[in-house]
């Protein structure tokens, strides 16, 4: 079940209005499932669908949706959390609650960082997912129980966080180049190459150049 504080679980719809809501989602079969899904519920009106990060935006404007229903990944163009730092920003920002298939620490950490106010995974409940919207209207968190579990251990034992020079460094490893190649690339010496890396092995808890990369793209910490 879905982590929110205690709510009453039937919203009374005549002392509130429904909830507005936006989707975006750049699956069609997906979004005409979510749809069907939340006009189900007398207590929520869709006002808009869309299809990638740009439409979203610009629904967001027009409609004045209380939140947005996101998905992380949107194909082409700006992805979910991009969306969601540049809703957030807008002068009447609605809340995002994030609806993916994504669990992992770096995608929970860039959507919350980006402003998300909740983190659902696809495979939830009807009833969870109705919750969630309710909560996230409210300006109220909502994980689910597996995401929740990851925020906890994250605040346990917290890993140290890669500097935007050993980011740099990443990226370029992932493209396969040698020390001395990126060291040319970045204008630093093939020496201080080596000792970010060293950094960059002991951050990831890994000691390979093939671990290093294989971890970063699992976490999503490549652009």
């Amino acid at each position: 079940m879905t982590h929110t504080p205690d709510t009453p679980d039937t919203p009374d719809t005549a002392a509130h209005p429904p909830v507005r809501i936006l989707v975006c989602d750049d699956h069609a079969v997906v979004r005409a499932g979510l749809l069907a899904l939340l006009h189900s519920a007398p207590d929520i009106e869709v006002v808009g669908e869309a299809g990638g990060g740009e439409e979203a935006l610009a629904l967001a404007r027009k409609t004045a949706p209380d939140v947005v229903l996101m998905d992380l990944q949107l194909g082409e163009g700006i992805d979910g959390v991009e969306t969601t730092r540049r809703l957030r920003a807008a002068p009447r920002a609605p809340h995002v609650l994030v609806l993916t298939t994504y669990d992992t620490d770096a995608d929970v950490t860039r959507a919350i960082e980006a402003g998300a106010t909740g983190y659902l995974l696809k495979a939830e409940r009807a009833e969870d997912l109705f919750t969630a919207i309710h909560a996230a209207a409210q300006g109220r968190p909502a994980l689910s129980p597996p995401v929740a579990d990851r925020v906890m251990s994250r605040l346990r034992n917290p890993r140290p966080a890669l500097t935007p020079r050993e980011r740099d460094i990443l990226t370029h490893l992932s493209q396969g180049l040698p020390n001395h190649a990126i060291a040319r690339a970045l204008y630093i010496s093939e020496a201080t190459v080596k000792t970010h890396l060293r950094r960059i092995y002991d951050k990831l808890g890994v000691d390979t150049r093939a671990g290093a990369v294989a971890l970063a793209k699992e976490q999503r910490l490549l652009p």
